[in-house]
């Protein structure tokens, strides 16, 4: 259960950076991606990669305890 915990924190931090790629412009992909240049996804990118480094932090101190 722990690895799964830890899988789906690291999987929120990829795309939490993709979406910052995204409304930055620098990951133009798909080119038809209405994520493209639009800055409220690089909040909400930035919010995904926290909560994902939080669960990550979690995981493995709970890792740690058991």
């Amino acid at each position: 259960m722990r690895t799964i915990g830890y899988v789906i924190g690291l999987l929120m931090v990829v795309f939490g950076l993709i979406w910052i790629g995204q409304g930055s412009g620098y990951f133009p992909y798909p080119a038809s991606s209405f994520m493209i240049v639009q800055k409220i996804w690089m909040l909400w990118g930035a919010m995904l990669v926290a909560a994902g480094i939080v669960v990550m932090v979690i995981i493995r101190r709970l890792r740690r305890r058991g």
